[in-house]
């Protein structure tokens, strides 16, 4: 019992001192681009921290003047190529990530979008590609668990919108 209560009394005050000299949190906004039973992921050019490909969802920081939705569409299209419309807010994740030795946290807001048009092939220079894969499939396949789960509530939400029709 003594023990614990001490590793409690140090994280606290070691928790603190963290605080004073935090990294701001990283502002971000993404998108679930669905087209059928399909939605768009990336592998941009950044690698993870152990130097491994990420597959991910395309997202960025907002821009200043900008809202979290409207970070989230340019993003979907810089990243992917594909222009799509808004169907509504998926949640929030957050995390943390490594650079040069930082760590960084991050939130991200991400949105559920229906694809209207555009190309793949037409994404910007910090991706390495851009490709459909199926829902499902996405749902295991992508690199961060917060992505994953965003993936799980899109499918959720469209599996209730299919049976309300």
């Amino acid at each position: 019992r003594r023990s614990s209560s001490m590793s409690s009394k140090s994280s606290k005050s070691s928790k603190s001192s963290r605080r004073s000299r935090a990294v701001p949190r990283e502002v971000s906004a993404g998108g679930v681009v669905v087209r059928g039973d399909e939605v768009v992921v990336i592998v941009p050019t950044r690698r993870a921290f152990d130097g491994s490909r990420v597959l991910a969802l395309p997202k960025g920081h907002i821009d200043p003047g900008e809202t979290p939705i409207t970070a989230a569409e340019r993003e979907v299209r810089e990243e992917t190529g594909i222009e799509a419309e808004p169907v509504r807010e998926l949640g929030e994740a957050r995390y943390w990530y490594r650079r040069d030795g930082k760590t960084i946290p991050k939130s991200v807001t991400f949105y559920l979008f229906r694809y209207l048009s555009g190309d793949t092939a037409d994404h910007d220079d910090e991706v390495e590609e851009a490709r459909w894969i199926r829902l499902e499939e996405a749902q295991t396949a992508l690199t961060h668990s917060a992505e994953r789960e965003m993936v799980g509530r899109a499918l959720a939400f469209l599996e209730e919108e299919r049976k309300d029709r």
